[in-house]
């Protein structure tokens, strides 16, 4: 850890604000080395650059885009590296993108299970219900939610 003077820095909740991310999350993204470690003023609170900033932005975009911890180190080192070609980062996308497709997938046919089984609830008593009745025995499914479905989604 440096110490830095307070100029042209910002701290750790202003850091969260702008990139809209809780003081923990920025901890836990330096502890995990997605972000560099802040450097430290001479009351030994962390401070942080622009350059942080829109690091962080960019970790939290590539994050709602649903890429892994893993993925998006990988997607920081090559944007670290901006002269490379991007085929790297394309495939990666891509395989992301089947990845989402594949969820969609499956959570479609949950939704229609859901559906289905729902609809099949007459609001009786817990004994009669028909979703505690499918959620007791597998084989009431229309799907094979067990093997793929619900499961699968984690």
């Amino acid at each position: 850890m440096t110490r830095t003077p307070n100029t042209d820095t910002i701290g750790i909740g202003e850091l969260a604000s702008r990139t809209h991310c809780k003081p923990e999350t920025v901890r836990y993204y330096e502890r995990i080395g997605l972000l560099p470690d802040a450097s430290r003023n001479e009351g030994n609170q962390r401070r942080y650059s622009e350059t942080t900033v829109q690091r962080l932005m960019f970790i939290r975009h590539a994050r709602d885009f649903g890429f892994s911890v893993d993925a998006v180190r990988e997607l920081l080192d090559m944007a670290d590296h901006p002269t490379r070609p991007c085929h790297q980062v394309d495939s990666l996308a891509r395989r992301h993108l089947a990845e989402v497709e594949s969820r969609i997938q499956r959570l479609t046919v949950l939704r229609e299970e859901l559906e289905r089984t729902v609809a099949q609830c007459d609001g009786n008593s817990v004994a009669q219900c028909r979703i505690i009745q499918v959620l007791s025995d597998h084989r009431l499914c229309g799907h094979d939610t067990a093997h793929g479905g619900a499961e699968a989604l984690r």
